[in-house]
């Protein structure tokens, strides 16, 4: 049977299993039948019957015909400006390409760190880590930054997604630098945009979380993390180029051959600059994260270093745009509709009476794992933190523990999907990793992640009082 045919067959038995299934007590129907469109559409974009934002489009159009969300609802996730964001990212990340500036900083990178894969993987952590503190938007820090520098050095490596070398080393770097920042943001009160929110929730019920409280139970378990998750990948997801020897005489010689930067390169340069001056002040000079992107891609075009064919031609943007912005639409009316904090209320109710370290064990699991229906990890935060804080402290564990632990799990829950946190759509549509290694690696480093701060995080912890 045509495999075309067989994936529609798939996804709308699925979708109409759930649809039909009778709709649990307390459940708005609305939401039901909203849960069965997203679940059909998050698995037509693993099975890929059509291109994946053809899908979304489906997705979207099925909300509507169904009379589960009005049209007007339905097209929300459009305006949504942390997609936006992403999008610029990416015509951002094309000016480093197109004026040479990114081909220059890698050739830098090989310089300096390219006798090895791994050493290079580290270089672009310890870049992001160094941002962490400063940039509260993982999507502009990644997006903006760490990826333009690991498409570059992919690209002066000769891997690139568009003629089959992504094995070569651009799998491995956006695999790295991904699950890096999930890490790297879990680290810091300020490393990713919804910490604050986890923050202020916890302190609505009394517990307050500094940013030094933050940083200090973070930084033992994350830095064991940024070691050991290159490793894991280099062992799962092992780059054909693994030594380069010649490397730093070969980058030598590129940046020689290349010679004084040019105009265009200069420009994108202090346009970069004046992006990371106001992603991390932005918020004291008023001026939105998305906002300061859109200024950044008008000074590029402006000055000629992107013409509007690059940006028009920029298609793993314009399909990003689509099928995010349906998943994000989606996550958003299955909140709105309550049908996450039900379904988190269900399952945590459930725990009582068991001891508080294996009930909240068991809660940082199920926080962790109900992030697969999530679009965005400000929205779980929203919906979810507080009841899951709630009920762990009623269980008996110690609040600032469970605050904290649920706060740092908010960041590491985005590693599963090509969805689940801002630079992953940036980081997956640069087309280095098909859509099931992506999930399958992330489920993988999912458990690690959890492991690692588990065992390293739980002795750390006791060792600084937190219980």
């Amino acid at each position: 049977m045509n495999k075309k045919l067989v994936s529609w067959l798939v996804i709308l038995a699925v979708g109409c299993g759930i649809w039909f299934t009778p709709v649990p007590t307390g459940v708005d129907p609305n939401a039901w039948h909203l849960l069965a469109v997203f679940v059909a559409t998050v698995l037509g974009l693993i099975l890929e019957p059509i291109p994946m934002g053809a899908v979304a489009i489906c997705g979207i159009a099925a909300t509507a015909v169904t009379g589960t969300l009005t049209i007007k609802d339905a097209l929300t996730g459009f305006s949504n400006h942390v997609i936006w964001l992403i999008v610029m990212a990416f015509f951002i990340s094309r000016a480093f390409i197109k004026s040479g500036l990114g081909a220059r900083i890698g050739y830098i990178f090989m310089k300096l760190m390219g006798k090895r894969t791994l050493t290079l993987s580290y270089g672009l952590l310890i870049t992001d880590t160094l941002l962490a503190p400063a940039i509260p938007s993982n999507t502009a820090r990644t997006g903006g930054i760490v990826f333009p520098l690991a498409n570059s050095v992919a690209d002066a490596y000769g891997s690139r997604a568009e003629d089959g070398t992504s094995k070569k080393l651009g799998s491995f770097l956006m695999t790295t630098v991904f699950h890096g920042t999930c890490i790297t943001g879990a680290m810091f009160l300020t490393g990713m945009a919804a910490n604050p929110l986890a923050a202020k929730l916890a302190g609505d019920m009394g517990i307050e979380i500094t940013w030094g409280g933050w940083a200090l139970a973070a930084i033992v378990p994350g830095i064991v993390a940024l070691l050991a998750m290159p490793l894991i990948a280099y062992l799962i997801n092992k780059p054909e180029i693994t030594a380069t020897p010649q490397a730093p005489q070969i980058a030598a010689k590129a940046l020689a051959d290349m010679g004084k930067m040019k105009m265009s390169e200069w420009i994108t340069l202090f346009t970069f600059i004046a992006l990371i001056v106001l992603w991390i002040g932005g918020k004291t000079l008023g001026i939105n994260g998305t906002t300061a992107a859109m200024v950044g891609l008008i000074i590029l075009v402006n000055a000629n270093v992107l013409s509007w064919d690059d940006v028009l031609k920029e298609k793993g943007a314009w399909n990003t745009l689509t099928w995010f912005s349906a998943l994000v639409m989606m996550a958003t009316f299955l909140n709105k509709l309550g049908l996450i904090k039900w379904f988190g209320g269900s399952i945590a109710a459930s725990l009582t009476g068991l001891d508080w370290p294996i009930a909240l064990a068991a809660l940082v699991v199920i926080y962790f794992f109900i992030h697969y229906a999530f679009a965005s990890s400000t929205a779980h935060v929203a919906a979810l933190y507080a009841v899951f804080l709630a009920v762990a402290v009623q269980l008996g564990a110690p609040g600032l523990l469970a605050a904290l632990i649920f706060g740092i799990v908010s960041n590491l829950m985005g590693c599963g999907t090509h969805y689940g946190t801002g630079p992953a759509p940036i980081l997956f549509g640069a087309g280095h990793v098909s859509l099931p290694k992506w999930w399958g690696m992330g489920l993988i480093m999912g458990i690690a992640q959890l492991l690692i701060w588990g065992v390293v995080g739980g002795i750390w912890w006791k060792v600084i009082g937190l219980y």
